[in-house]
């Protein structure tokens, strides 16, 4: 395929999406990562460049994509020459930030000559390999038709959200309600564990009643058997919470159980857990675990 793919951040997500697409067609002209080493490494795997800097990437690439940690990684790779000789690029940007960074990026990008699409990942490490990612995407209608047949290499499920921001905002609900599932699904098993309940028993009668939800799936047999190997950590689930408790508290509305989820998380990381999966919440909730306490 004729487009060039540059990546800014290239851990385990943004790794597994390269090589996604470059075992779809497409070329990965240039990596780049803060680790230098990882970039290295990735770049020897792909036969593409492991760019020094930023403004390399732009250079060699016709559209950039971009996995950063947070808000102010945003910041600051977009006013760290990511934007040189960007005019006709395409940036999609994958991280879980706050909507006002992706509005602030696609003026930047306007500015430039660029644009910019928001493509907000919830799916995990496992589905950015096999091109599985559930995303939500929010920008200029055009930009996401642009886009879409590199978005469609990644994804089994594409939605296009709305305008610049929009999709930032459906992501942080989703994983406030996924925080709040998780966490509640730690003390219902850790309760269980408790009442020296049968656990493998009891998350089948979860699974059949109104207990059931996603992470019952994906983190219940994890919970019980303290396997908590990191796909989504504690310390991620904290700051997602957090963009959705800053929106709640824009729109003047009082979210108590999202409220009480962040502070578990919190806390796990104020006890050093904060790198575990977030199935280690249930390292709070089970009788003589590590961060149990009444």
């Amino acid at each position: 395929m004729s487009q060039k793919i540059g990546f800014v951040g290239v851990g385990r997500m943004g790794a597994n999406m390269a090589r996604r697409l470059q075992e779809t067609g497409f070329t990965i002209a240039a990596v780049f990562d803060a680790n230098a080493a990882v970039a290295q490494e990735l770049a020897k795997e792909l036969n593409c460049t492991a760019a020094t800097d930023l403004k390399t990437v732009t250079a060699l690439s016709d559209v950039i994509i971009t996995v950063v940690s947070d808000d102010r990684a945003m910041k600051k790779i977009f006013t760290g020459g990511l934007l040189k000789r960007a005019k006709g690029k395409i940036f999609i940007n994958c991280a879980t930030v706050t909507p006002a960074i992706h509005v602030w990026v696609e003026q930047k990008c306007a500015a430039k000559g660029a644009s910019s699409l928001e493509a907000c990942m919830a799916s995990s490490i496992t589905q950015a390999r096999q091109g599985s990612l559930y995303l939500m995407c929010g920008g200029r209608p055009e930009v996401f038709e642009n886009a879409k047949p590199i978005l469609e290499k990644l994804s089994a499920s594409l939605r296009y959200i709305g305008m610049a921001g929009k999709a930032a905002q459906v992501k942080a609900l989703v994983n406030m309600v996924m925080n709040t599932n998780t966490a509640a699904l730690a003390e219902g098993l850790g309760l269980g564990a408790a009442l020296d309940l049968d656990l493998t028993m009891l998350r089948e009668v979860f699974s059949q009643t109104g207990a059931r939800s996603g992470v019952l799936q994906t983190d219940g047999e994890d919970m019980q058997n303290r396997d908590h190997s990191c796909f989504f950590s504690a310390a991620h689930a904290a700051k997602d919470s957090g963009i959705a408790l800053k929106l709640a508290k824009e729109q003047k509305l009082n979210l108590p159980l999202a409220i009480a989820t962040k502070k578990q998380y919190d806390r796990m990381i104020k006890i050093g857990l904060g790198e575990l999966d977030k199935s280690g919440v249930a390292e709070l909730t089970f009788k003589g675990r590590k961060g149990n306490s009444v």
